[in-house]
């Protein structure tokens, strides 16, 4: 048996970003990952407030690579016209988001956890969970047992530990898949990246690399053509396509005794809300200064503190769900389901 303050299932952002935050706050953590690395995934496109969230986590060396690429903006073709779309700007310039390979970014995460004494096992399969006394007290591995005070659910839309407890969710869209890939590229492919609607729903294209696009594309209907955008046809793929449960969702309990739902297992919308690692990475940072909160002093009202971070996750919830259906509704042909 090994027993820890925090054990954090996912190495996802979410994941690791609340290993890292409590691991800076002096806890003892483990970060255990069912999959190998490198993972792929949609969302390689960062929005500009992913960068001063990557600086209190201590990985700031991904912003000094000279090839990584950073973009002003989104060129968006919805309901009329295609439109640039930009970020905004301050006294040091326009805001710059950044197009960041998920592979480069889950390891630069592993290894800032690791530099900070987490104990990370990947590839590692937990199989069940530790609940007594009406309590989540740990995981189990076969015959290997991990205990902490607090377990963080960050696995995703897997929901592991969501589903473990039979945590009630709520879906607000029929089911999903976003379809995704990679295909070669030299810099003169330019004039298809952005955000395009089509009939059944919509792609998006982006540059993450000088030889390199990738897409995502997804269909409001089960029937919908999910096949690779046809501007791209011409192209040589990089890997096979790909797919992803985007289904808009959110868990109605997402803090209980002894645990906490973090990223995309507490709640879940479609790549066209384009912040998704942001708010899987601040979801993963609020965790970690709840459960600080929950341990640093036995004053504290474990309750109260999980109350208000589900109130948080609801709220954020609850505004972007807004901002989606307002999206959509201007689609040149909306799904029925909005």
């Amino acid at each position: 048996m090994s027993h820890f303050d925090v054990i954090v299932l996912g190495a996802g952002p979410a994941g690791c970003a609340a290993a890292i935050t409590c691991a800076q706050r002096g806890l003892r953590v483990a970060l255990l990952e069912k999959c190998a690395f490198p993972r792929y995934r949609p969302g390689e496109t960062l929005h500009p407030g992913v960068e001063p969230l990557f600086n209190q986590l201590g990985i700031t060396s991904i912003f000094s690579d000279p090839h990584l690429l950073r973009h002003t903006g989104h060129w968006v073709q919805w309901e009329g016209p295609s439109r640039f779309h930009g970020f905004g700007s301050d006294t040091n310039g326009p805001w710059r988001g950044i197009q960041l390979p998920r592979a480069l970014l889950d390891q630069q995460l592993l290894e800032q956890a690791k530099a900070l004494g987490v104990e990370v096992r990947t590839p590692y399969n937990v199989t069940g969970v530790m609940y007594k006394c009406g309590r989540v007290q740990g995981v189990e591995s076969g015959s290997a047992q991990w205990t902490a005070e607090q377990v963080v659910d960050a696995t995703g839309r897997h929901g592991w530990l969501q589903r473990q407890l039979q945590i009630p969710r709520q879906a607000f869209s029929p089911t999903l898949i976003a379809r995704y890939g990679y295909c070669q590229a030299n810099h003169s492919h330019h004039e298809h990246l952005g955000l395009f609607a089509q009939e059944d729903g919509w792609y998006w294209i982006a540059r993450i690399s000088a030889a390199c696009l990738h897409w995502t594309r997804l269909g409001f209907t089960s029937h919908s053509n999910s096949t690779v955008p046809e501007c791209l046809g011409g192209l040589s793929p990089i890997g096979p396509t790909r797919g992803a449960d985007v289904t808009w969702r959110l868990c109605l309990k997402v803090a209980g005794p002894g645990y906490f739902l973090a990223g995309d297992a507490a709640g879940t919308l479609d790549p066209c809300a384009s912040h998704g690692v942001l708010k899987a990475v601040m979801s993963g940072m609020q965790v970690a200064f709840a459960i600080v909160d929950c341990l640093s002093s036995p004053a504290n009202d474990e309750h109260c503190v999980k109350t208000a971070y589900q109130t948080w996750v609801h709220d954020g919830f609850e505004r972007d769900l807004a901002a989606m259906r307002m999206f959509y509704r201007t689609h040149p042909h909306p799904p029925g389901w909005i």
